[in-house]
């Protein structure tokens, strides 16, 4: 994989445990221990924006010119395709808008109640290491989730946090978090988005990542109630124990 211009696939396969996240010996903690800016966006962010704040940030940490920054937000409802989107995985006629994401991965959903984490920090600075970044932002998110006592686990086929639904079925796993990043020149941009209260019927418009025989979940629809603030507040805590401290921006 090129690390300049470099995309993780959903059908990437890692090293993973069903328990726990497995750790390379690198950690993902900046050794200067610098503080990655945390950026919260209280209103829906436009999908065309972020984008081009997200390129705008990862040019100035190329640069040596901006810090890392995580970047809280919500979209309004809308489609996003990655760079194995394969058109048949777009059902119909598409009822919300669709944007060319640019990042890893195939199509998904955004939209209210999601809390779409955008992750732009510098790998050079973080053990150059792409497989442990991600199995990183997968256990940042399965620690998470487990504060709101959700037992999520990672998949050895496939990239993102699942959740066992055995009710549904031998073997079914639904996810609860997708994960979807770009690295260039070794500085990341896209991230996460967590479903805590979506509108779930919109994934029926797409068929989620590419995978059709597994389903999408949340907070909600485990039956766990939170608000919006209580995940970000465990979002902050867990990353800072994956990737170090934080400052408000």
């Amino acid at each position: 994989m090129h690390a300049h211009n470099a995309q993780i696939m959903v059908s990437e396969k890692l090293m993973i445990s069903e328990k726990r996240i497995i750790l390379r010996p690198n950690s993902q903690k900046r050794t200067d221990n610098t503080p990655v800016e945390w950026r919260v966006s209280p209103l829906q962010v436009p999908y065309p924006y972020a984008l081009a704040q997200m390129k705008e940030r990862i040019k100035k940490i190329t640069a040596g010119d901006g810090a890392e920054q995580v970047w809280l937000l919500e979209h309004p409802p809308l489609y996003t395709a990655g760079t194995s989107a394969r058109p048949e995985d777009l059902l119909g006629a598409a009822k919300l808008p669709v944007f060319d994401a640019g990042r890893g991965g195939q199509f998904t959903y955004h939209g209210p109640g999601q809390r779409v984490a955008y992750v732009m920090v510098d790998l050079k600075q973080r053990g150059r290491d792409i497989r442990s970044f991600v199995q990183h932002l997968e256990g940042w998110i399965i620690d998470t989730l487990a504060t709101f006592d959700i037992k999520a686990l990672q998949n050895d086929d496939r990239v993102g946090v699942w959740v066992n639904r055995p009710q549904k079925g031998k073997g079914r796993q639904d996810k609860i978090a997708a994960i979807g990043i770009r690295v260039s020149k070794w500085v990341s941009y896209h991230g996460i988005s967590l479903n805590i209260s979506p509108d779930l019927s919109h994934y029926q418009g797409i068929v989620p990542c590419g995978i059709s025989d597994q389903g999408v979940t949340s907070f909600e629809d485990l039956g766990h109630k939170a608000s919006m603030s209580e995940v970000d507040k465990a979002l902050r805590r867990s990353f800072e124990d994956h990737f170090g401290p934080t400052i408000d921006v």
